[in-house]
């Protein structure tokens, strides 16, 4: 829909404050200011939201792997034929060795439940983008080296190179009961994953060590497994699971976190529709500005039919006018939303001063940072959203104006 010359300078001119028509242009800026803060808005969400997902994704499969394979009883004897044929498997690009036991660990009175992890040389070194202090390279079997949590570390007061004790409730049988297992381990790093849980529980130490803590002998409790679609893990693992029925239970990341997933997932959409309403509630703004605006132009609108102007061309003017303060809006909206993602964690601490309020709590919210995942195709509908609605909300008054009849009009002028 091209505009004329002379469509496009009327066009301008309504859109532009005359005498008497501040009011006008005061709801056509308000319209302008809801339809700006009503995308920004759905930008800010929907980014923050496909953030959280894909953090929380990255970091607990990363760390867990896209399945893990559990023996039955907690210990796997045969684990060395089972994890070649795990690797032979095709669709698994990597499976690794793994123990896990919460147990607790105490260092100068202080107490706290961790889970004890075994991990490979291979997997131990994964962890070396994560280091927040000291080294991964002491870490070898029969060194006695572990490497702990922030949170974990903080909630202790333990520093690189202090000695933590951990406790096996699981000890040696002797003739007066029981005797819980204590064993020191140095601290030789200190990591942040930030997802709050592992940070706040995970000791890390070699396979050989784990087993010596908790007496298992040549035995593992899991595989941890990687495949090359995390999508397809259930189709890629379901040879394995048939083929260990009885011995060991296949599962996959999507049943371990299925309802935190899903509750994301229902959130995402929940978020989205009610965002969309102000959206469309700052359209009705520019429905209101427009209808007041070919009411307060009626004369002018009479005058230019009487001097040719087609139907069709007061249409265009007024479909301009209206559409052109939607899309000015989404554009500011979408800048709006792109600055505060790019300033949200300084946001986010600002307002933490001024309220007195944790607004990101990390026992709550599960990692450490407001994310944030920026879906250029979710921008666009968002932006076309916002473009339609605003030009649906234009046609009634424009049909409104182009069905003006100037001799009703100019004959009680």
């Amino acid at each position: 829909m091209l505009l004329s010359p002379f469509e496009w300078m009327i066009a301008k001119r309504y859109m532009l404050p005359g005498r008497g028509e501040a009011f006008i242009a005061l709801v056509a800026g308000i319209s302008l200011v809801a339809v700006s803060l009503g995308v920004a808005a759905l930008v800010i969400v929907m980014s923050v939201m496909n953030g959280f997902r894909a953090e929380l994704f990255d970091k607990i499969v990363g760390l867990n792997g896209h399945a893990i394979i559990q023996a039955y009883g907690g210990r796997l004897g045969n684990w060395q034929e089972v994890l070649q044929d795990v690797r032979k498997t095709p669709g698994v690009t990597r499976a690794s060795p793994l123990i896990e036991q919460p147990l607790l660990a105490t260092f100068n009175g202080r107490v706290e439940a961790i889970l004890a992890r075994g991990n490979t040389p291979e997997d131990i070194l994964r962890l070396k983008p994560q280091l927040k202090a000291g080294s991964l390279a002491p870490l070898k079997a029969g060194a006695d080296q572990v490497a702990i949590g922030s949170r974990l570390a903080q909630n202790l007061g333990v520093q690189v190179g202090d000695t933590i004790t951990i406790i096996n409730p699981q000890g040696r049988s002797t003739p007066f009961g029981t005797v819980p297992r204590q064993i020191g381990y140095q601290v030789a790093a200190i990591f942040e994953i930030g997802v709050y849980d592992y940070d706040q529980a995970f000791v890390v130490m070699p396979v050989a060590d784990a087993q010596t803590l908790l007496l298992t002998g040549d035995t593992i409790g899991m595989i941890e497994v990687t495949t090359t679609d995390p999508d397809r893990v259930g189709e890629i693992m379901a040879p394995l699971t048939r083929q260990l029925a009885g011995q060991a239970v296949v599962t996959d990341w999507k049943t371990i976190n299925a309802s935190l997933f899903e509750a994301l997932a229902v959130e995402r959409v929940a978020m989205f529709v009610v965002l969309s309403i102000i959206v469309l509630v700052a359209v009705f703004n520019i429905l209101s500005s427009l209808i007041m605006l070919v009411r307060a132009k009626t004369r002018d609108i009479a005058i230019l039919r009487t001097m040719g102007a087609t139907r069709r061309s007061l249409t265009k003017i007024f479909v301009t006018a209206g559409f052109l303060i939607g899309a000015l809006g989404t554009g500011v909206g979408v800048i709006l939303g792109f600055i505060f993602l790019f300033f949200r964690q300084p946001i986010v601490r600002a307002v933490e001063l001024l309220t007195g309020q944790n607004l990101w709590d990390p026992s709550i919210r599960f990692l450490t940072e407001l994310p944030s995942r920026t879906d250029p195709v979710e921008v666009t509908v968002i932006c076309v959203l916002s473009l339609v609605l605003s030009f649906l909300a234009t046609l009634y008054p424009a049909f409104k104006a182009a069905s003006t009849d100037p001799v009703q009009v100019l004959r009680y002028e």
